[in-house]
């Protein structure tokens, strides 16, 4: 499929919220939480990556949220399209998505891997009164909190939503909490081990994440992880 630039903005430095729609059809289906492969000939060589959707499902728009990685081949490409540019995608793919029936779930991420849980969540909030769900987003800097002002917003309309920030590195002005995202799932998941743990960013995060709940009980399926290096 082509998928056309319509726009973006900068979420922080050298990282980009990109919203794209699909030419030539009406509706773009998708389960929040999956992912799209952007396909690009460079040179000779024909290159793949997966991004995860950064948005719910909207006709037939769609966003991805990703890094400029220096050494790269893909994020470079995509920084440099103009609106109206074109690329190829496949997709979408993936099973990181909530669980049905959905559970009061607890949500981990760092970095980009956020981007997944603002689909998740921006969709299911708005017709989901009754369960729990906490987001636990840990970044080094205050400037990498992607999506705050989405996040904040979603916790403020909904009673059931609460987003929990974390930096590694904060400056003295910072009055929110401070360290890996580790710590503060062990104080979620100890208050409540009846929910569904959702688990996204880098692999030594991520196992390690996982390796903590398993140690404290937690069932297998009840721990729910997309990973990337």
């Amino acid at each position: 499929m082509k998928a056309r630039l319509i726009s973006w903005r900068e979420l922080a430095p050298e990282t980009r919220h990109f919203d794209f729609e699909i030419l030539d059809v009406e509706r773009f289906g998708f389960v929040p939480g999956q992912f799209v492969s952007i396909i690009a000939t460079l040179g000779e060589d024909e290159i793949t990556r997966a991004y995860s959707i950064a948005s719910p499902p909207d006709g037939n728009h769609f966003g991805l949220c990703l890094n400029r990685v220096a050494e790269g081949r893909i994020s470079p490409y995509l920084f440099d399209m103009r609106r109206g540019d074109t690329v190829d995608i496949k997709g979408p793919y993936g099973a990181f998505h909530f669980r049905n029936p959905v559970r009061s779930s607890v949500l981990v991420a760092t970095g980009t891997g956020v981007a997944p849980f603002r689909a998740m969540l921006q969709a299911v909030l708005p017709h989901d009164d009754t369960r729990q769900f906490k987001l636990i987003f840990g970044v080094r800097h205050e400037h990498g909190l992607l999506y705050r002002e989405d996040f904040e917003e979603l916790a403020a309309r909904h009673a059931n939503f609460i987003f929990v920030p974390t930096l590694t590195r904060p400056q003295s002005a910072w009055a929110g909490r401070t360290g890996r995202v580790q710590l503060h799932v062990l104080e979620a998941v100890r208050e409540r081990q009846d929910v569904d743990v959702y688990i996204c960013g880098l692999r030594e995060m991520v196992d390690e994440t996982r390796g903590m709940l398993k140690e404290l009980g937690f069932e297998r399926k009840r721990i729910i992880f997309e990973k990337y290096d």
